[in-house]
């Protein structure tokens, strides 16, 4: 990322595919093949010309890793899609009732949240966490094996169910009732923290130093957003809310299910999980895998396109969708256990996926204005699911608002804001976000 006469840039220089392993019995992450992969996207910035002075790292939330005294992983990197936590909010419910959880840390019940795969682990394997002595998350890892420096970075701490809303550091409460050890839990580090620089190993391979500096590493905090709006991140998930100066964690809020995660500066993300694009990704490498050749993106909405007044709706957000073997066959068969109609062509399974989407994206927008109190004009997209036009259309006539779509990296932009925020490009974040929002196209979606 550049910024020249106000005017940012971004430089795609590297991309990489993230897949899940069958591992041990478990879906699991190859941690290895992240870090070199990470590491060989910075070599590719320093080959292309670029001599970076900051990175900053953001991945997904939840999943973890837990080190040793030595510094070495302990276990597998399970992933969040696994379903060794199916039963675990059942079985923590006699110790620790959901209402108290959400009641102090905000955040909303998901089957694999990790304060759920911690209590797995700990009935699955308790002598990894006996012999652990750090706990990291995914980007806290990926950036101690780029400067052999630990540090938990708040927001996506925050989202381990385990962080207080109010407080913003670990609760210690939680973590003594659940009987997790509390030494694994760093100090909290916020987004703007310088980390460290590069190792002498990680710097010789890729060419250069530079300064890691934590954004927010959870990638939805990254996200750029407009705290006037509601925002949609689009992507594998659905990320559907409103930036809140303080948390809401009242009975009405748990009952809907909306999570508070912290952004940057402790502010508040205000939202709701919703399935994403992972249903689409999924059709499209079923189909791929069936053909020998994967349809693209273009082709799937020209096949929905064709559907259009397919009608029939599943929920998305239905635990069902998470892993299934077939996402084609889940779909038809959640349409014939409601008594819809079932999608028989590629382009009926595609429209009921769009149509599915779209009306959870309603029922979130209704709900956050009762929740909130607030009336919303508009939806801002950001995200990859910023440049599907047919589902930003079907989401402007749902809801009944404009949406605005873009920029589409949102957040590696959020990512790149808090780097130039450090260096004092920007002077704060209302600079930034105005920077963003004359730098890249915005599309506009109205209502039909």
């Amino acid at each position: 990322g550049t910024v020249e006469h106000g005017v940012m840039a971004l430089h795609e220089v590297y991309r990489f595919e993230n897949r899940l392993i069958e591992k041990n019995g478990h879906l699991c992450w190859d941690m290895e093949g992240l870090v070199q992969n990470v590491i060989e996207g910075l070599k590719a910035a320093h080959d292309a010309g670029y001599t970076p002075t900051t990175v900053g790292i953001d991945t997904w939330a939840v999943d973890f890793l837990l080190l040793d005294a030595d510094g070495t992983p302990i276990g597998d990197p399970v992933a969040y899609r696994d379903g060794r936590t199916a039963a675990m909010r059942e079985e923590l419910e006699p110790i620790l009732p959901f209402t108290k959880l959400y009641a102090r840390t905000g955040i909303q019940y998901q089957s694999f949240n990790t304060v759920y795969q911690l209590c797995a682990l700990k009935k699955e394997h308790p002598e990894q966490l006996a012999a652990a002595e750090h706990f990291l998350m995914v980007p806290d890892y990926l950036n101690y094996r780029l400067t052999g420096v630990m540090a938990n970075e708040y927001t996506n701490a925050s989202t381990t169910a385990l962080v207080g809303a109010i407080s913003k550091d670990w609760d210690d409460e939680i973590i003594n009732r659940l009987g997790l050890p509390r030494k694994i839990f760093g100090r909290i580090s916020t987004p703007g923290t310088k980390l460290g620089n590069l190792s002498s190993a990680v710097k010789d391979y890729v060419g250069f130093d530079c300064t890691v500096v934590l954004p927010a590493t959870h990638d939805t905090g990254s996200a750029f957003l407009d705290d006037k709006a509601v925002y949609l991140s689009s992507g594998t998930w659905s990320l559907l809310g409103v930036e809140n100066p303080r948390a809401i964690t009242n009975p009405e809020s748990c009952t809907a299910n909306f999570t508070n995660e912290g952004g940057y500066e402790y502010r508040y993300r205000y939202l709701k999980n919703i399935m994403g694009l992972w249903m689409i990704q999924s059709i499209r490498r079923e189909l791929g895998e069936q053909t020998g050749t994967r349809p693209s993106f273009p082709e799937l909405i020209a096949a929905a396109k064709e559907a259009a007044d397919f009608p029939s709706c599943v929920d998305p957000d239905d635990n069902r969708f998470l892993a299934p073997e077939s996402m084609i066959e889940e779909v038809k068969a959640a349409c014939a256990d409601t008594q819809q109609r079932v999608p028989v062509t590629t382009g009926e399974v595609m429209q009921c996926v769009y149509n599915s989407l779209t009306q959870d994206y309603r029922r979130a927008v209704e709900k956050l204005q009762t929740l909130t109190g607030k009336t919303y004009t508009s939806l801002n997209i950001v995200g990859g699911g910023s440049q599907d036009a047919y589902l930003n259309q079907q989401t402007a006539n749902a809801t009944g608002l404009p949406v605005f779509a873009g920029p589409t990296e949102g957040t590696a932009l959020g990512n790149l804001m808090v780097q130039f925020i450090h260096a004092g490009v920007f002077a704060d974040l209302a600079e930034a976000r105005a920077a963003i929002k004359h730098s890249f196209e915005i599309k506009e979606y109205q209502p039909q």
